[in-house]
């Protein structure tokens, strides 16, 4: 059995007020807004969230919650990408895992950027569907507004580029402008930029990253944006950006578009500005 379905059958065991209570939790909420927010005490969100860890084996409900909200990206996103048959070549992830060629990392394939265990199930709505009110508001009260710099120490000496920056910034219509600097271990820059409606629509990637062409951007929190990048019409990833309570860490999420899907991979990146 795959690690994929091991997932899929632990977490079927998870009755459906549970999984609630888990999709709150990784939007940000605490214990005491979730039980104000369902009406009961925080007594019995605990005994909830404890049950789960005791049914799942996860140590921490947090975590709990991170891992539910992408297998549920997985489950979306295997179920939006045709089955490969011949002549339909796969999208390739690339290799080696966080590096490109000449040491450009690929951690940040992109660009606007639950886990944050939401209902994901609308990530993909027809293009040009438009901003949800809910949306616009997430994006005006989002914390992921800022510059975010990956945190060099978790990456392997191998595979360690010398900095790479995300920086978000909100315009008006409830755009997100996104900024990526990477410079790679062979000291080569790259650069990326995108303008882009929290509405699922994909919209063009300019700058110097030949992996990647275009980028579509969901928001279903506001501690939590999901995006799906592509290349040449395929998708290529799904990466899901969630920002920590007291706001300093950015935790990246990556789901790799792919016949065979590979565990899924996690970056950090600390607030700088």
């Amino acid at each position: 059995m795959s690690a994929i379905e091991t997932d899929r059958t632990a977490f079927a065991v998870l009755t459906d007020k549970e999984r609630e209570i888990l999709r709150l939790l990784s939007a940000g909420h605490t214990v005491k807004t979730i039980a104000a927010q369902l009406g009961r005490s925080e007594a019995s969100i605990n005994e909830r969230l404890r049950e789960a860890r005791r049914k799942t084996k996860v140590g921490s409900s947090r975590e709990l919650a991170r891992l539910l909200a992408a297998q549920k990206i997985r489950d979306d996103f295997s179920g939006l990408t045709p089955a490969l048959g011949a002549g339909q070549p796969s999208v390739q992830r690339p290799h080696p895992r966080r590096v490109a060629p000449k040491g450009t990392t690929m951690l940040l394939l992109a660009l606007p950027v639950a886990a944050a265990g939401l209902a994901l199930a609308s990530i993909q709505q027809p293009a040009g569907a438009g901003s949800s009110p809910a949306a616009t508001a997430a994006a005006a009260a989002s914390p992921l507004e800022g510059t975010w710099a990956l945190d060099l120490a978790s990456i392997p000496a191998a595979e360690r580029p010398r900095g790479v920056t995300i920086a978000f910034h909100r315009r008006p219509g409830g755009k997100w402008a996104v900024h990526v600097e990477i410079a790679a271990a062979d000291g080569t820059a790259q650069v990326a930029d995108s303008l882009a409606v929290p509405d699922g629509a994909p919209v063009p990637v300019s700058g110097t990253m030949s992996f990647v062409d275009s980028a579509s951007l969901r928001q279903p929190g506001p501690n939590t944006l999901v995006m799906t990048l592509g290349k040449g019409g395929k998708p290529v990833s799904t990466r899901v950006y969630t920002v920590s309570k007291d706001r300093r860490v950015l935790t990246e999420t990556i789901v790799w578009a792919s016949d065979a899907l590979p565990g899924l991979e996690t970056t950090r990146f600390t607030r700088v500005g």
